[in-house]
């Protein structure tokens, strides 16, 4: 791992997700071959600096805003087979280190996904501050990370006659954020 990050192109203060113009996004491979992407469509979050710098990420997932782009595949993943969002509404995350790792960074933080809590990393491109257009500074980020399904007890089998199964294990999370610098 790389050392411990300071931003100097972030002003200190709290820049908040744009969900406008931001995205969440998924891929999960599907009877072996292809895959399935999806979005969550609601979520909130901010980067906080620190006076010295310091960054640290919060986020908060609406589970049931799942978009596959069919509504029969969506209602299944929203049952207690997959994310049981009567029971577990919100998935959130929280930063517990950002660590140079060449021209970009390693975000590590606590995912809770289904009532699971697990230490996950993000590779983290920070695409630079933009004056915005009249409502503050805006910053641009992509994230992406891969996360096994069954541990957050995700963990529902269909396996396939030929071998292999339905729906894959990994989880490819995309993550493309605008965030916009509070007054």
């Amino acid at each position: 791992m790389g050392t411990s990050i300071t931003t100097t192109e972030l002003a200190p203060g709290t820049w908040n997700i744009d969900p406008v113009h931001s995205t969440v996004g998924f891929t999960v491979r599907h009877l072996v071959v292809s895959k399935v992407r999806g979005t969550f469509d609601t979520f909130s979050g901010a980067i906080t600096i620190a006076e010295d710098g310091t960054p640290s990420v919060t986020a908060e997932i609406d589970v049931a805003s799942i978009n596959t782009k069919n509504e029969q595949r969506d209602g299944h993943i929203r049952s207690a087979d997959f994310f049981d969002t009567e029971n577990h509404p919100k998935a959130t995350f929280t930063s517990t280190s950002v660590v140079a790792d060449g021209d970009d960074y390693v975000l590590t933080g606590d995912f809770t996904l289904k009532g699971v809590t697990k230490s996950v990393e993000l590779t983290l491109e920070f695409n630079g501050v933009n004056p915005g257009m009249g409502q503050g500074e805006v910053a641009g980020f992509e994230a992406s990370t891969v996360l096994n399904r069954k541990d957050f007890g995700i963990d529902i089998e269909m396996p396939l006659e030929t071998g292999g199964a339905v729906v894959g294990d990994k989880i490819t999370l995309n993550l493309e954020i605008e965030a916009v610098k509070a007054a």
